[in-house]
C-alpha cells in the first residue's frame, strides 16, 4: 500500500482515528474469536488496535501488519499493545512467518490497495498464510453511487458547537477509484485528511478469492450475521482455504 495520499492520511489521522472509528459492533470480536479458534489470527492494517486488542483480551494470539508508524505508535501506547507482534510494511505482501487460522481486514481497509493487481496479490498471499480450513474475513462497503452527481459528492459528516466535518469525493468509474478529502473545521482551523481507494464489487472479490484457492463460506450484512441482500450497505465476507 504505497500510495502517497494514503500514507499522509494514515500519519495525520492517527491522532483522531480512535475517535472516528471506535464505535464498532462488539459482536465482531465474538465472530472473529470463533473463527480463530485455538489458532493464531493476523490482522491486515492493524492500525491503533481497535479490533486486535479486544480480540487478544478474548484469548486469541493476534499479530498484525501495518504501514503507518504513527498508527502503530498509538497501538503501543495502549494496555497490551506491546504484546502484539506487528510487521511494518504493505499488507498486500503478508510478509510474516507461519500460518494462521484467521486472517482478517476490516473498516474498508482492503480498498486502500490502489489496483486490482495489488488486491489480487493480497488474496493470494493471504491464502498462502492460512491453515487448511482457515478463513479470510473481509469487511467492506458495497459500492453505491446514487449519492454522486456528475461523479462528485459533498457530504456533511459532523456538526457540533465547535466542529464541522465535510467529506468531498470524486468518482472515477473507469478505474473504480474514489478520491476524497475529509475536512474538519474547528474554530479558525481547517484540517485535511486525504484518502484514495480502489473499490471492488462482491462478485469481483469472489473471483479474486477463487484465483487464490479460496471459496466463499458466508456473506453477512453485519456482524450479527444478518443475511446479505441487495439493499445491504456493507458486507462481511468469509473465505475459506480449501484443503
Amino acid at each position: 500500500m504505497s500510495n502517497d495520499v494514503n500514507t499522509i492520511y494514515n500519519e495525520v489521522c492517527a491522532a483522531v482515528y480512535d475517535d472516528w472509528f471506535a464505535a464498532f459492533d462488539p459482536a465482531a470480536i465474538d465472530r472473529l474469536a470463533e473463527f480463530a479458534g485455538t489458532g493464531r489470527a493476523l490482522e491486515l492494517g492493524i492500525g491503533t488496535g481497535l479490533i486486535a486488542l479486544p480480540l487478544a483480551r478474548h484469548g486469541v494470539e493476534v499479530c498484525g501488519i501495518d504501514a503507518s508508524t504513527a498508527m502503530v505508535a498509538r497501538l503501543r501506547e495502549k494496555p497490551g499493545g506491546d504484546a502484539i507482534s506487528v510487521t511494518m510494511g504493505n499488507f498486500a505482501d503478508v510478509g510474516v512467518e507461519g500460518k494462521f487460522s484467521l486472517i482478517f481486514i476490516v473498516y474498508n481497509t482492503l480498498f486502500a490497495l490502489q489496483t486490482q493487481k495489488e488486491q489480487v496479490r493480497c488474496f493470494q498471499n493471504v491464502s498462502e498464510h492460512l491453515t487448511d480450513g482457515g478463513v479470510f474475513v473481509v469487511e467492506v462497503f458495497v459500492p453505491n453511487f446514487t449519492f454522486f452527481k456528475r461523479e462528485q459528492e459533498l457530504k456533511v459528516t459532523a456538526v457540533t458547537s465547535d466542529r464541522v466535518g465535510l467529506k468531498i469525493s470524486q468518482h472515477d468509474a473507469v478505474n473504480q477509484r474514489i478520491k476524497s478529502q475529509h475536512l474538519v473545521l474547528i474554530n479558525n482551523q481547517v484540517k485535511l485528511f486525504p484518502v484514495e481507494i480502489r473499490y471492488a464489487y462482491p462478485a469481483e472479490m469472489d473471483l479474486m478469492a477463487r484465483l487464490a484457492g479460496l471459496q466463499l463460506k458466508h456473506r453477512w450484512s453485519d456482524w450479527q450475521q444478518n443475511p446479505f441482500t441487495s439493499t445491504s450497505a456493507k458486507h462481511i465476507s468469509i473465505y475459506e482455504r480449501r484443503a
